[in-house]
C-alpha cells in the first residue's frame, strides 16, 4: 500500500508541474526569471512554516544540512533551466531537462556502487525517448543553452537521488521546509546581486506567481519528498518525467493545441516506461508459466 502512496503522490506532482507551464509563461510577462524563483520559494517556505510550524521543533543539525543540500541542488537546477531557455528552444530545453531520468540510476552506481535494476534503467531510457518524441523539435547544432539545460538535468538528477537518500532517516515535511528556505535565501541573494529587488504588484503577474508558489512549489515538492520515502529514486524519476505528458494534455485541453500522432507515440512510450519499471514484465512471466503447466 505504501508503494502506491508514493506512486500516486508523484503522479499528482507531475500533473501539477505539467499545468505549471502556463503559470510560468504568464509570470514571465511581469517578473524576471530570478524574481520568479525567489518569489515561488519564499511562498513555499512561508506556507510550509505556517501550516507545519509544530514540526519546526524537530529541526536538527542533520536535517538542516541535508535540507540545505537539497535546496542548493533545487535552486541550481531551476536557475540553469531558466538561463538555458534564453539560448535554446523550449522543446530542446524540456527534452534535455528530462534526461535526468537516465542520469539518476547511474549516480547510485557511481557514488554508492548500487546495483542497476535493468528494468528500471530500460524504463528510464524509454521515458527519455518518449519525452524526445513528445517535445523535441529537431534542429541542428548545439549551443550554450543546450549545455546549460543538460547541466540542469544533472542537478535535478542529484536532487531526486538525494531526496530518496535523505528522506529515509529524516522527516519529509521538515526536510521540505529546510530546502525551500535554503532555495529562498539563494534566490534573494541572486536577485539582490542582479539589482532586481523592485517587485511588481500587478494582479495578473502576482496571481501567476502565487499559483507557482502554492501549487508548483509548496504542494508539488512536499508531495515529491513524502512520496520518495516509499519508492526508488529511478522509479521516481520515471514517474516525474510524465510532467511533459501532462503538459501536453493541458495544452490540448486549455490551449486547444491539436493532438498529433507524434504526441500520441511519445505518450505511449512514457506510459510504457512506467509499466516496464513497475511490473518488470512479471505479467508476461506469469503467462509463460501458465502455458508450461
Amino acid at each position: 500500500m505504501k508503494k502506491y502512496i508514493g506512486e500516486i503522490g508523484l503522479i499528482i506532482t507531475a500533473i501539477i508541474w505539467g499545468s505549471g507551464f502556463v503559470g510560468s509563461a504568464m509570470a514571465l510577462e511581469t517578473y524576471t526569471p530570478y524574481q520568479i524563483l525567489a518569489g515561488r520559494f519564499l511562498i513555499g517556505a512561508l506556507l510550509l512554516c505556517a501550516v507545519f510550524y509544530k514540526k519546526l521543533k524537530f529541526m536538527t543539525k542533520s536535517v538542516l544540512l541535508k535540507g540545505t543540500i537539497l535546496g542548493v541542488f533545487l535552486y541550481i537546477a531551476f536557475a540553469l533551466q531558466t538561463v538555458g531557455l534564453q539560448f535554446t528552444t523550449p522543446s530542446k530545453n524540456a527534452f534535455l531537462t528530462a534526461v535526468n531520468v537516465v542520469i539518476v540510476p547511474f549516480i547510485g552506481l557511481a557514488l554508492y556502487k548500487r546495483k542497476l535494476d535493468i528494468f528500471e534503467v530500460m524504463g528510464a531510457f524509454l521515458a527519455m525517448f518518449g519525452v524526445a518524441i513528445l517535445s523535441l523539435q529537431w534542429s541542428a547544432g548545439v549551443n550554450i543553452g543546450d549545455f546549460l539545460s543538460f547541466c540542469c538535468a544533472i542537478a535535478f538528477a542529484f536532487h531526486i537521488f538525494y531526496t530518496s537518500q535523505f528522506v529515509k532517516n529524516e522527516d519529509p515535511i521538515v526536510l521540505t521546509i529546510v530546502q525551500m528556505a535554503a532555495a529562498t535565501v539563494i534566490g534573494f541573494v541572486v536577485v539582490l546581486l542582479k539589482g532586481e529587488m523592485a517587485f511588481s504588484m500587478e494582479p495578473g503577474g502576482l496571481s501567476s506567481l502565487l499559483y507557482l508558489g502554492i501549487f508548483s512549489t509548496t504542494i508539488a515538492f512536499l508531495l515529491q519528498t513524502v512520496a520518495q520515502k516509499f519508492i526508488t529514486e529511478t522509479k521516481a524519476a520515471i514517474i516525474l518525467s510524465t510532467e511533459s505528458l501532462w503538459g501536453m494534455v493541458f495544452s490540448v485541453i486549455l490551449l486547444s493545441e491539436v493532438l498529433t500522432i507524434k504526441m500520441g507515440i511519445g505518450a505511449v512510450l512514457i506510459l510504457g516506461a512506467i509499466i516496464l519499471s513497475e511490473t518488470k514484465l512479471s505479467f508476461m512471466a506469469k503467462k509463460r508459466s501458465k502455458r508450461v503447466t
